[in-house]
């Protein structure tokens, strides 16, 4: 006998839970924000509008289904199955964070916030989450982005990698591309950031556009295409600037050999969860095997 589907409800802590959690009560966070010139109210208002949708949603799974709950701190010790539909209710950058843990479930995207969120990749409403968790066709498949280093140490991302230092200091490598007949350039810079057509609504984006780049060119979500680019590149007697953006297409490889005694990689902005390198290692980074499978 097959299993029943499980909705998984992907959430977060409001900042008005982690403000009062840290300050002890309702009356003594109001105090704190009041003393720097902020009403608590419109965070107070924004934690009531998730919960609302959190009970809307939950409400709208199928008697018949199974349903479960985590939040975003606990997502690397959840089990995702394989017959899980993941519903993320919350802002796009929720979705970013649970896609590295999935391996082809549906993930519908619920904007607890509209106007507030661009919507991006939470497309829908708390109101038509039954509709869509009666039939979850209609799905986009969009592209991620992978690290591996020598040692097996895989890292995927939805919108973006980088590769550098801790705290965003000065890191020392040599980069190559695939084709360039084993030539490799050292540089010193702020890090290498590697991004997909999803990624192109944020960091990458800016990035693009602080070089002058034509938004018109760059990858749309579900093109085999990612964008990279080094970080203030530094020139001197031993470190170049010519690789400095680029392109990879679905096949392609750009490869980093660590000269600094330790570097790291992360994806979509969370650093806790990196991958450690040290001198001498080398990693490669391209368009992912997976993808992520958002419905609507």
């Amino acid at each position: 006998m097959s299993l029943a589907p499980r909705a998984v409800l992907v959430h977060r802590t409001t900042e008005y839970e982690e403000l009062v959690a840290r300050h002890g009560t309702h009356g003594q966070a109001a105090f704190f924000l009041s003393s720097r010139g902020r009403d608590i109210e419109e965070i107070a208002e924004r934690h009531r509008r998730t919960r609302r949708a959190l009970a809307e949603v939950t409400a709208a799974i199928p008697l018949t289904w199974r349903q479960s709950r985590v939040e975003r701190r606990d997502l690397d010790r959840f089990l995702f199955a394989p017959e899980d539909v993941v519903v993320v209710v919350g802002q796009d950058g929720l979705v970013a964070n649970v896609a590295k843990y999935l391996a082809g479930q549906p993930v519908v995207g619920i904007d607890t916030d509209p106007g507030r969120n661009p919507g991006v990749l939470v497309r829908h409403r708390p109101a038509d989450a039954g509709a869509l968790l009666a039939a979850t066709a209609g799905v986009e498949e969009l592209t991620m982005v992978e690290a591996v280093a020598d040692d097996t140490q895989r890292l995927v991302a939805l919108n973006e990698i980088y590769l550098g230092a801790a705290g965003h200091q000065t890191a020392r490598y040599r980069l190559g591309l695939d084709g360039d007949g084993g030539a490799a350039e050292a540089q010193a810079s702020s890090g290498v950031l590697v991004g997909t057509g999803t990624g192109a609504t944020g960091w990458i984006r800016s990035v693009w556009q602080e070089r002058g780049g034509d938004v018109s060119l760059l990858p749309g979500p579900s093109e085999q295409r990612l964008l990279w680019f080094v970080r203030e590149a530094w020139p001197s007697p031993a470190t170049g600037t010519s690789l400095v953006a680029g392109e990879l297409a679905a096949g392609a490889r750009l490869t980093l050999t660590v000269e600094s005694e330790r570097l790291i990689a992360f994806g979509d902005g969370i650093e806790s969860d990196a991958v450690e390198l040290t001198w001498g290692q080398r990693v490669t980074v391209g368009v992912c095997g997976e993808r992520l499978r958002l419905v609507g």
